[in-house]
Formats: structure tokens, C-alpha cells, sequence
């Protein structure tokens, strides 16, 4: 399993419109075959950058979603809410605690 991360800065005025965006796609994206578990959390300092949490069974399910229409659609209509480019992460965890 890996854990995708992605950071987004919003510009400040398109902070609502996002959360509405990602309340419409949750759902889609968690249903995406390889998706057990997505995410949005908010900077408690700069309430304009969000971050999404989701866990893929493989690379290969996260590779399927990203070059699915579903990612076109959703990410064709973030991009422009963004102020700055996002950053993105896949990560694998190596210890787990008891």
C-alpha cells in the first residue's frame, strides 16, 4: 500500500469554491478501484493550503486514477484555484507502531 500526498495553496479567494469542488468528487475518488481511504486536511495556520491524504493498494492502482477522465475532469477544474504549483508525494510506511 502507499500513501499519496499532495499539498495545494489555494489562491485565498477560491477557498470555498475548492471545498464545494472537493465535496462534489470525494466520493468518485474514493470508489476509484485501489482507493481505501482519502483525505482533505487544512493548514490551521494558512487556511488557504489544503492537503489530501489517500491510500492506493499499489503505485499501479494510483498510475490508473491519475490517467483516468475522472483525474482530467477533477484536476481541469482545481488547477485554476490554485496560487501556487502543488506538490505531490508517494510514500510507503516502514515502521508501524504497535
Amino acid at each position: 500500500m502507499i500513501t499519496r500526498i499532495v499539498k495545494m495553496t489555494l489562491d485565498p479567494d477560491k477557498v470555498k469554491a475548492f471545498e464545494q469542488h472537493f465535496d462534489q468528487y470525494q466520493l468518485h475518488i474514493r470508489n476509484f478501484p485501489g482507493n481505501q481511504f482519502l483525505k482533505l486536511y487544512q493548514d490551521i495556520h494558512q487556511p488557504h493550503v489544503f492537503f489530501t491524504y489517500s491510500y492506493w493498494d499499489s503505485e499501479d492502482d494510483l498510475n490508473q486514477y491519475r490517467n483516468s477522465e475522472l483525474f482530467a475532469k477533477v484536476w481541469a477544474e482545481t488547477k485554476p484555484m490554485f496560487a501556487e504549483k502543488a506538490q505531490a508525494w508517494s510514500v510507503a510506511c516502514k515502521v508501524e507502531l504497535p
